[in-house]
């Protein structure tokens, strides 16, 4: 009985772990689209610019309450990756990062209505980008942010 009891149990607890580790995965389709609708989309969504356009005249849409368009997997992967490296992690991050000199971005504050969301929100976004891919770094060094290092870029994990 004993041996049927401990079996059970060690069971139990690897389904208890596996499950946690579940809970920690974040996906573009189950978290982070809805996040983006819900938090992001007036400023960001259908009727944004693309990043390129967003680049090449910044203060008209800037005025226009209008940020580079991210409703979509592949605009959100550019503020991400390439083209315009680390760019959310840079507006999104909470001024904890050492490169942030403890001034959060200009877009945490629409993460969330309390400090509390905002962290949990936040943390939703850094489980999608991957363990340990949170950086503020750009694909090229400009001022004191780093350019980001092939390491750290394998690091990104970002699933649909």
């Amino acid at each position: 009985m004993k041996k049927v009891w401990s079996s059970a149990y060690v069971a139990a607890c690897l389904a208890a772990v596996s499950a946690g580790s579940l809970a920690q995965e974040a996906t573009y389709r189950k978290d982070i689209q809805p996040l983006v609708q819900a938090k992001c989309a007036a400023c960001h969504g259908a009727g944004a610019p693309s990043l390129a356009d967003f680049q090449l005249d910044q203060k008209k849409y800037t005025a226009a309450m209008k940020g580079p368009r991210m409703d979509t997997y592949a605009d959100l992967l550019m503020l991400i990756g390439w083209t315009d490296t680390g760019a959310i992690m840079r507006r999104l991050d909470d001024g904890k990062n050492p490169l942030a000199g403890g001034k959060p971005g200009n877009m945490y504050q629409f993460l969330g209505g309390t400090e509390d969301e905002r962290q949990q929100n936040l943390q939703t976004f850094k489980n999608w980008v991957g363990p340990d891919a949170w950086n503020l770094n750009r694909f090229k060094a400009r001022g004191n942010v780093p350019g980001i290092t092939k390491e750290q870029m394998e690091k990104v994990q970002v699933k649909y």
